[in-house]
């Protein structure tokens, strides 16, 4: 069974080559090749009108794609415009735009903001961007990783503890709640919290008031909370592993960071961001990327996102002596040398062929058809099917032997007769 093609200007050639050349070949033409021959015509020309519609279909894509992008610029532009503060560089791809839109907006106000996605996207630095965007960005940014902590310690972190409140606790000490208080508390990997944990937090957000571990006073604080999970917290709370009406609380206003697979129009300028500082904080040369480490770089699917796109900068910046190539990389991502790494995949398609390859191809299938069909007529004879293509015997030989065709394998068996005694 054949398999199917898709359609591109490559192959259209290649049919077009296959009709011409077999018409070339032809000595004559009886009915049955004049009605192979309009059979081939009858499927070029349906295949061109797909090829056309296709190629319609893309071209309108194309274009609604360049609006797209425009939009995106302006978009991009715009904010930047607005002295947008945000530490670091951002693309001008449409979903972190919608993200960083919304959040520019709500860092103004003290809603509580959600921030959703995968590990390594960027969660941090984007509370750090609502904090310095904030009213509150005179006042201190208190970053505390809820699944760091443990579930006895919860509470003495986040609240705060007196003297004598547990064993070890030998003076009053404040929690992360009272230090950012005017300021901004980042509750990282919220969702890791435990759910006694979470209903004292509850208290909190809906009172204004904390209460240290061990006492019987209330301390009021003024604080913003902005939380951050690489978990699908609707799910949590549906399923109750979170609290719903926690989930609610701090979800006031929910955005997501997309990952870096689906914003890859941003690595090279993260690609440079992160080259320039790592440059600086380690005292080291400009380092050059060679091309194929640059194209990997640009093609590979980071399951670690950002951080793990920083993190192989920094190595590569480290380790080699002013050009970085492929060898530099960590030994679990480094891809074989003379394979296709990750995005380095050949296009398998015709599409990558040039004009005189497919002509060749082309060519050289009907030229063996040809002399197939024409071997078997003068039963494998090379000689006899030399004088009927007036050419030369020794010059046929050779493309028989080139075409991988043997002259015996299209002579026919006769039938054997046995005489009768009379």
């Amino acid at each position: 069974m054949e398999m199917f093609k898709p359609i591109s200007f490559a192959r259209l050639l290649e049919q077009i080559e296959i009709v011409r050349s077999g018409l070339r070949w032809a000595t004559t033409l009886d009915r049955s090749g004049i009605s192979r021959t309009l059979h081939q015509i009858n499927k070029l020309r349906s295949e061109i009108l797909t090829y056309a519609r296709a190629e319609k279909i893309k071209a309108n894509k194309s274009e609604k794609q360049s609006k797209t992008r425009q939009a995106a610029k302006k978009r991009h532009q715009a904010l930047l415009d607005r002295s947008f503060v945000f530490e670091g560089v951002f693309g001008e791809n449409p979903k972190l735009l919608e993200t960083l839109e919304t959040v520019e907006k709500a860092a103004r106000t003290d809603l509580p903001i959600l921030i959703e996605g995968e590990s390594g996207t960027g969660k941090e630095l984007l509370a750090k961007m609502i904090h310095a965007n904030s009213t509150r960005s005179k006042k201190d940014f208190v970053s505390v990783n809820c699944g760091a902590i443990t579930s006895t310690l919860v509470e003495s972190e986040l609240f705060g503890h007196v003297r004598g409140a547990f064993t070890g606790s030998i003076k009053d000490r404040k929690g992360k709640f009272e230090a950012a208080n005017g300021g901004t508390i980042f509750l990282d990997e919220v969702g890791e919290l435990p759910l006694e944990s979470q209903v004292n937090l509850l208290r909190v957000l809906q009172s204004g008031e904390i209460q240290r571990v061990g006492s019987d006073d209330y301390i009021r604080v003024d604080t913003r909370i902005v939380a951050a999970t690489n978990r699908d917290l609707y799910d949590m709370a549906t399923n109750r592993q979170f609290r719903e009406d926690l989930y609610y609380r701090i979800s006031t206003i929910a955005v997501t960071i997309p990952p870096l697979r689906e914003r890859k129009d941003e690595i090279p300028l993260l690609i440079d961001y992160f080259s320039a500082e790592a440059v600086d904080e380690l005292n080291r040369s400009e380092v050059k990327l060679t091309p194929r480490l640059y194209h990997f770089l640009r093609h590979y699917t980071y399951r670690g996102n950002i951080r793990e796109l920083k993190n192989v900068i920094y190595r590569v910046t480290c380790i080699s002596d002013g050009i970085a190539d492929i060898g530099h990389l960590p030994e679990k991502i480094r891809p074989s040398l003379g394979t296709k790494s990750d995005g380095q995949k050949a296009n398998s398609s015709e599409n990558g062929r040039t004009l005189d390859e497919v002509r060749k191809t082309a060519v050289e299938a009907v030229e063996k058809d040809f002399i197939e069909e024409q071997l078997y007529k003068v039963n494998g004879n090379v000689t006899l099917l030399a004088k009927r293509l007036r050419m030369n015997r020794s010059y046929l030989q050779t493309l028989l032997k080139k075409r991988g065709i043997r002259a015996k394998d299209f002579k026919q068996r006769k039938p054997t007769t046995e005489s009768i005694p009379s």
